[in-house]
């Protein structure tokens, strides 16, 4: 697997913050003038954002992590549910398979109703893939986790035609036989910030466990790969011995730049 390199890291991760911002003007970040279709949910609000240069030949899929009250809930439904209606052959998250399959309210003059999140996405990058342009996905939170899926589907489709899926702040998506049949384990980059719960969400060991390259922000370095029970371990040490921390000297140099120079 190939190393995130800083620049590129900074990049989804802006873009991930700015997703959910209600305006998004593409020409800003690098991206054509008409290099920009959104997908609504089936509230009519902005789900993903699919953005491209006409110059590059990577497209940026970015999605959504919960934004209402009602995704919030969805992320309760715990149980298992088949993937087959997207091509795949193992079983996720209830309520990520549901923000997937929901119908997505037309955006454009050309859209229709009754057409699935996943379906109306397929259809605005299947003409980009076959211009020759390769697929990147990132998302925050289920954002991050419903990429994953929509790689996985887009690449059984399109072999070879995903170049990269970071994911910020992502909870766990399916079980071992998911772990196993995800094709896109060498592409994958999952970035856990400190002490974030929800990566280790939902808290139900073989029931749920995540696949890719872990990349963990924690006291100003990035661990690889490191095993679930020894960062949990490691974070409730942390929460424990917080407050102590606060007396260390290191703490007050920190702190230095609050003092104007006299």
């Amino acid at each position: 697997m190939k190393t995130l390199k800083r620049y590129q890291y900074e990049r989804y991760a802006v873009l991930c913050n700015l997703s959910y911002k209600r305006v998004f003007k593409q020409s800003n970040y690098g991206f054509s003038p008409r290099g920009q279709r959104v997908i609504n949910n089936r509230f009519g609000q902005t789900f993903i954002r699919v953005l491209w240069n006409n110059h590059d030949d990577e497209v940026i899929i970015v999605i959504k992590g919960s934004h209402n009250l009602w995704d919030w809930v969805l992320t309760t439904r715990i149980w298992h549910k088949s993937c087959q209606e997207f091509g795949l052959e193992y079983s996720i998250h209830s309520g990520f398979h549901h923000l997937l399959s929901q119908e997505s309210l037309p955006k454009y003059n050309h859209d229709t109703l009754g057409v699935t999140v996943f379906e109306r996405l397929l259809s605005v990058i299947s003409p980009l893939i076959k211009q020759g342009k390769r697929i990147t996905l990132t998302g925050h939170s289920s954002g991050g986790a419903i990429g994953c899926i929509i790689g996985d589907a887009i690449e059984k489709q399109y072999p070879k035609s995903i170049k990269r899926v970071v994911t910020f702040g992502q909870p766990a998506i399916g079980g071992r036989l998911f772990s196993n049949k995800y094709s896109l384990k060498h592409k994958t980059y999952r970035i856990c910030c400190d002490l974030d719960i929800v990566t280790f969400l939902p808290p139900i060991p073989f029931l749920y466990c995540h696949a890719g390259k872990l990349l963990w922000l924690y006291n100003q370095k990035i661990y690889e790969n490191t095993p679930t029970i020894i960062r949990f371990l490691r974070s409730i040490s942390s929460w424990v011995l917080r407050p102590f921390t606060y007396h260390l000297m290191s703490k007050y140099i920190r702190n230095k730049d609050y003092f104007d120079e006299r």
